[in-house]
């Protein structure tokens, strides 16, 4: 299979058949130099598209009514001619020729409504993966693999989502298995259960008749879910579109729990200023710039998504844009390729312990938020990962424990490691008690006040008035065991606002000490009374970073990277082995809602003198600005690097370099 391409693009092609010339404009050579010229190394065309719409010779009869050429084998030829990879994209989920051709094969909610767009609305209907519909999906591919032969360089499956259905199909097979369909838990249980035989069917079948072609099932989003199925994809492709409704957490986030799991991983985001098939939208190049650095600095390639003009036509307006941000990429790829993070912190992800509606909990983005403001290193992990990696490890608010995962946490304690935890982190799965034993407290229950206040004790209070601090959402009264320190106390306000009482605008001023801890230690571990990370998330008060940041110099008073950089500043630390170097990226781009619904990137503004220093375990040969190669003095003492970078406009690289080992 090989490595994969740093420069990609996926070019959707999502055509309606009221279109009635498609492709007449196509001209191969100009496709292929165009996008030579770019930089670009792989691209990603269609097979079949959303619309259900065929783009090559095809004996099915969802061949584009509008196409009069056989597209896709003209887009492998020409790019196979200068040596661009081309794997091909089949839709799944959505398919809007074959939804109007069998209603039957749609999803049903249990009301029997189909999910996705009604009947007087613009969008796309859910097919349903457990009806025949995907026996046309299996012959589908089957036919691609045939036709094009060892030209198919991989295939990308699209919309793998299954929804809890209730289509007289999954009524059966829920029967059958000995769920009941009444049960919402059962649904969501059958539905994973054939999303999972889906994604093994396919791949079995694509290796029947290629063994070597990559393959990837897209469903938006990686996280703990895609653990049980992992051995039927090839790589990991990271859809994140920061202005397409995934944000600029999303990637981020995800790609510190994917680069865990083992397999070679890319990060997508578009071209686009909005989200896919914004025609004549054109994101900002300091974005662009962004988004693909922040791939290169977590281990990722980059994945830039554009759609193609219904006539075949290549706009190359897109592709000066993707060229300008592609050329950099080309230049920085010698220090980002086989690289490995280097951390300190693991925060477990709520997804691994609950099936939540959306793609990031709060308390997740809040520590995200927390730790990356402070140049922390850090990874997201779930249940199977190795905990003895981490010097600290995080559970944010919510992260309630069964026996194994008790039983792992404590283990990790045991041998060295220290623990941070807030709220209901550190409770049996009932949330009635913790269980988690060293946590130094015993549960009394929810606060009887909300919103409270705290007052941080002299080992927490650094960058802190001595003054009571308000926290916005209801905490938990604990009680501290013996031996457990109080770090920071809950303050009540003199009663709770309602209609009965209230004082002035907003919540009740605090009137005393409850008695009740807010942050409390025992040994390595510190717990937080309230959910201090989603707090963060949702109200952004400095003070809960503060507190955190506070509580986490007490865990780990060495931390990796130590840095006079803003808070804006976003510092990554790899380490490549083939070179024996380790890699400080820095990045400075600043997302701003200067709109209703997106963050713009719009200008870079430059950091000067930015103080590092890395804590590396000897002193390098020579530290080296990349990929210019400037040299930077540095002092090794006490086991960090301490170097000053002069300049840095937007993303720069600062190389340790080790020796021959």
């Amino acid at each position: 299979m090989g490595k994969l391409r740093f420069r990609q693009v996926h070019l959707d092609f999502h055509t309606s058949e009221k279109i009635v010339e498609v492709g007449n404009a196509f001209d191969p050579q100009e496709f292929a130099h165009t996008l030579k010229e770019a930089g670009v190394d792989s691209i990603t065309c269609f097979a079949r598209c959303h619309h259900g719409m065929i783009y090559y010779d095809t004996k099915f009869p969802a061949r584009h009514p509008g196409l009069k050429r056989d597209l896709l084998r003209e887009q492998i030829e020409a790019c196979h001619a200068v040596g661009i990879r081309v794997p091909i994209y089949i839709t799944v989920g959505w398919d809007e020729y074959m939804a109007k051709q069998h209603p039957e094969w749609l999803e049903r909610m249990p009301d029997g409504r189909p999910y996705g767009a009604g009947p007087l609305e613009a969008g796309w209907k859910h097919l349903c993966f457990n009806t025949p519909y995907i026996d046309y999906v299996e012959e589908q591919t089957i036919e691609v693999l045939e036709k094009f032969g060892d030209e198919v360089d991989g295939l990308f499956f699209d919309i793998i989502i299954q929804h809890p259905c209730c289509c007289s199909y999954c009524m059966e097979g829920m029967e059958r298995a000995g769920l009941n369909p009444e049960d919402p838990e059962d649904r969501k249980k059958f539905a994973k259960q054939v999303l999972d035989a889906f994604k093994r069917r396919m791949t079995a079948t694509v290796r029947r008749y290629n063994k070597d072609c990559t393959i990837f099932y897209n469903a938006g989003h990686i996280g703990p879910s895609i653990r049980d199925t992992l051995d039927t994809y090839t790589h990991l492709e990271l859809e994140s579109l920061p202005s397409g409704g995934w944000g600029y957490e999303h990637f981020p986030i995800t790609v510190r729990y994917a680069r865990n799991l083992g397999y070679e991983y890319l990060g997508m985001t578009g071209r686009f200023h909005k989200s896919w098939a914004d025609f004549g939208g054109f994101k900002n190049q300091a974005a662009l710039e962004y988004e693909c650095f922040t791939a290169l600095a977590h281990g990722a390639k980059c994945s830039i998504g554009d759609q193609l003009h219904p006539s075949g036509a290549i706009n190359k307006a897109t592709y000066k844009l993707i060229g300008s941000v592609y050329s950099q990429v080309k230049e920085k790829e010698p220090w980002c390729d086989d690289v490995t993070a280097v951390t300190e912190i693991g925060v477990f992800t709520p997804e691994a312990i609950e099936d939540t509606a959306v793609r990031l909990h709060p308390s997740l983005r809040g520590a995200y938020r927390m730790l990356e403001e402070s140049h922390y290193q850090f990874d997201v992990i779930d249940e199977q990962m190795d905990f003895s990696r981490y010097r600290v490890i995080i559970l944010p608010d919510v992260i309630t424990l069964d026996e194994a995962l008790k039983d792992k946490l404590e283990s990790y304690v045991a041998n060295g490691g220290k623990l941070l935890l807030s709220y209901k982190s550190g409770m049996a799965r009932g949330q009635q008690q913790f269980v988690l034993s060293g946590m130094g407290v015993e549960l009394v229950g929810d606060a009887e006040y909300s919103p409270d206040y705290v007052v941080a004790g002299e080992a927490i209070n650094q960058g802190l008035f001595d003054t009571e601090y308000v926290m916005y959402d209801r905490g938990l009264w604990v009680k501290p065991q013996e031996g457990t320190r109080v770090l920071a106390s809950i303050w009540n306000p003199y009663f709770n606002r309602s209609y009965k009482h209230f004082c002035s605008h907003r919540q009740t001023p605090p009137e005393k000490e409850s008695g009740y801890p807010a942050v409390t230690q025992k040994g390595s571990v510190i717990y937080f009374a309230h959910p201090v990370f989603s707090m963060y998330h949702k109200h952004g008060a400095r003070v809960y970073k503060q507190l955190v940041v506070n509580a986490l110099r007490l865990l780990l008073p060495d931390k990796l990277v130590e840095t006079n950089a803003p808070t804006t500043a976003h510092m990554l630390l790899n380490y490549q082995k083939p070179h024996n170097r380790y890699v400080l990226h820095i990045l400075h781009y600043i997302p701003q809602r200067r709109c209703e619904e997106i963050d713009i990137i719009e200008d870079v503004i430059p950091l000067y003198n930015v103080e590092v220093k890395v804590k590396l375990s000897s002193k390098p040969e020579r530290v080296y600005c990349a990929p210019k190669g400037t040299q930077l003095d540095f002092e090794y003492t006490d086991g960090y690097v301490k170097v000053v970078v002069p300049r840095v406009e937007g993303h720069e690289m600062v190389v340790f370099e080790q020796g021959v080992k």
